[in-house]
Parts: C-alpha cells; structure tokens; sequence
C-alpha cells in the first residue's frame, strides 16, 4: 500500500502548529496534515482554564480552553487534516514520518516537516528533589489537567516550587476552585518572573519565598510536610498536603532525538538556523521546543513566521530539493545561557534575524555581538529579568561577508 502523502506535515497541535497550518494553507499550500498525538488538538492552553489568551490572535481575552478551541477550529475551516491521536515516532530523511495511530502503523511522506512539540516542565526527579514519594506531588499541567478537565481538587493546602509566569498560574488555578497555596518558594535569590507579576500572590497572600532550597517531601500517603533550608540557612518545616513543581521548562525534543537531528545542549531542542530549519533540510522547527519557554501567543506568530518561509520555499521550484548552505554559528559566551537560533544561512528571504536570549539569571548590562577577529558588530542595553525573553535585531548587519563564527555575550553594568 502506498504511503500518504502531503506537501506538509505538522508535528504537535499547540498553538505554533496549528498557526503554522492555517498559515500554510492561506498562502496556497494544498496538503497539510496535523499529527497530534493527545486527543484532540489544542496543546498547553486546554488546560489552563483562565485568562489571559488570544489578545494578539484574535483581539479579545479568552480562557485556555476557549483559545485552543477557535485555533483548532480555524484549521479545520481552512482545511487542514487534523490527525488527534495520531505519535510521529520518527523522521527519515527525504521527509518521511513513521506514525503510530489507532489504525496501527503507517509510513507518510511529506515534501516538508515541521515539529512543533513544545516544552514541558522538569520534573522532580530531574531537579534531584529528595525525599519520600507521596501522593500529592505533581507538575502544574498535571493540575489543571485534574482540576480543569476532571473536575477534581488533588489537595487543599499545597506549596508551590517556581517562580516562574507558570507558577502564578498555578496559583489562579488552585484559586479557581477553592484551593489555597501555603506559599511559593524559589530556591534562586529572586523571583524568576518580573517583579510587578508578584503583585498577584501578595494580593492572594501568598508568601513568596527565595532562596529556599527543599530539604525533603514528607508524608506517607499522602504529604504532610516539606523541610526547606531558608536563604539565611536555618531550617523550617511547611505543613502542607501537596507539592506543585512549575516551571524550568525543557524541550519535548524526543522525537529530534530518536531522529539524530542536531540538538544544542544549551537548550536541549534543536539547532535551528534563522528561517527554523533544523540539520535535516526538510525538517522545520518552531514554539517551545526551540526555546523554552514562550508565551503562546508568542509560539503563536512564531509558527505563522516558519510556515510562510517553508511556503516560499515550496512555491520555488528550484528549492525543491533543499541542500546543505553554510552558514554562520551563534555562540552564546560569557553571561548567557543561550541563543537562538545557533546558524544564521544567507539563503532564502525574509525578515532580518531576530536572535532570542537567555541570561544566566538577571541581566543588567551590555549585550555585545563580535566576529570572529573580536570586531564589534553591534551592542544593545539590557535590563531583564532571570526567565525573560531578550531580543536581539540583527537588522542592516551584512552577515554574507565573511564565515567566522559570531558570538554573544553580556557584559554586566558596572
């Protein structure tokens, strides 16, 4: 039996893909599928039963749940095929997707790929957490899936661990249905948000708590307790009947892993060039995957911007086979956690190279940009907190002259 075919095939039904699809198929592009392997197709924001969503897409406030449900019916209304339940297990060169379905397992073969997974968030085994295994310790996606979706209340007094813009979220959720946070503690020295958010837990009274290191989970079945090491070294123990884990957020790159594509261990996501083109030339990446973590409508007119260039792309025939280019490596130094993307090609068209950074926590200083020979290309201020997004333009800079690598670094205020 033949295998189904498309011009392009979506990988993950979050907010960049879905985007990216209607996209697609506004600018002409006839065959595009949308493998989404959840039930229905939506991504993080159908869990997340409150505000705010959609000002940027569709010029109004809407819930999670609301957002994903116009964004998943605006595919179809543009005729996209939207595939739920349907896991992309692997990517072979030459834009073939091994997919894993209720109907078995099928070979499809695209002219394009693109993946958009999104990110998820560290669990506690991956922030080396000591102590016992209770119930009641859970990530935030997993309370509002119980909260939102199943209608349930896993606990009535829990702490919050993150500081991140997930970690308020966390506290509207409990809000929603009766659920009061003990505290939320952060074990940096400063909240990983921007300062003016915390105005909502002091308005919840909730205590924020930095520099708080758990010493243990407690409890047995369920937790009673966590010990914590406070930012002055003593000790104190929270009664509580949960645990929340939110944020630190890493790539849901599994799929690039099991399909030896290039990963950048700064992000754990892709290596990308500027038009989100990965080491494979037919595959395509965009959202949280490549950067982790983004707002949604952020991810939003990110899929819109990768869908229009693989468009182009496809209406030129002469790209039609994609072939390696060199380019330009990004390299994220001192002060920096990373950059992206980590290639910039001269090939294809387009907007100027925008370049998303990440400080190693707060960021006060000078981001500076030099060649290969030391020579300053360009500078910018900076003043951002530890988990903000930091643009850097690269607008009238010609990159096409030479091919040393480029590198980024921040150089703190004095």
């Amino acid at each position: 039996m033949s295998a189904a075919s498309y011009d392009v095939a979506i990988v993950g039904g979050g907010p960049a893909g879905l985007s990216a699809a209607i996209e697609l198929r506004a600018r002409g592009v006839a065959k595009v599928a949308l493998f989404e392997r959840g039930d229905e197709a939506g991504g993080i924001p159908r869990h997340c039963g409150h505000p705010l969503f959609g000002m940027r897409e569709f010029g109004r406030i809407l819930t999670g749940p609301a957002y994903a449900r116009r964004l998943v019916a605006a595919a179809l209304a543009a005729g996209v095929t939207v595939l739920p339940k349907h896991t992309v297990v692997h990517t072979g060169p030459g834009g073939r997707l091994t997919v894993a379905s209720p109907n078995g397992i099928e070979t499809i073969q695209a002219a394009r790929i693109l993946i958009a997974t999104g990110a998820r968030e560290a669990t506690r085994a991956q922030l080396l957490v000591p102590g016992l295994r209770p119930l009641g310790v859970m990530n935030t996606a997993a309370l509002q899936a119980f909260v939102y979706q199943g209608g349930r209340v896993p606990f009535r007094r829990p702490l919050i661990v993150g500081s991140e813009l997930v970690s308020l979220s966390a506290i509207l959720t409990c809000r929603s249905h009766g659920i009061r946070p003990i505290a939320m503690v952060e074990s940096e020295l400063d909240v990983q948000a921007r300062r003016a958010f915390f105005a909502l837990p002091r308005l919840l009274r909730v205590p924020v708590m930095t520099g708080a290191q758990i010493l243990a989970i407690e409890g047995r079945p369920r937790v009673t307790s966590v010990r914590l090491r406070l930012a002055d070294g003593t000790e104190t123990l929270l009664a509580c009947d949960g645990v929340i884990f939110s944020g630190r957020f890493v790539p849901e790159a599994a799929l690039a892993e099991a399909s030896a594509l290039v990963l950048d261990p700064a992000t754990g996501g892709p290596e990308i060039d500027q038009h989100g083109r990965g080491s494979d030339r037919a595959i395509f990446f965009a959202g949280n995957m490549v950067h982790p973590i983004e707002t949604a409508g952020h991810c939003w007119a990110e899929g819109r911007r990768v869908a229009g260039l693989i468009a182009a792309e496809l209406a030129d025939r002469a790209k039609s086979e994609p072939k390696e280019t060199p380019g330009r490596r990004v390299i994220a130094g001192a002060g920096l956690k990373y950059v992206v993307p980590q290639r910039l090609t001269t090939e294809g068209t387009g907007t100027a190279p925008v370049l998303n950074v990440r400080a190693l926590g707060a960021a006060n200083g000078q981001l500076i940009l030099s060649n290969g020979s030391g020579t300053i290309l360009r500078s910018q201020s900076i003043n951002a907190a530890p988990q903000k997004p930091i643009r850097f333009s690269l607008a009238g800079l010609d990159l096409a002259g030479e091919s040393s690598d480029l590198r980024l670094r921040l150089e703190p205020k004095a």
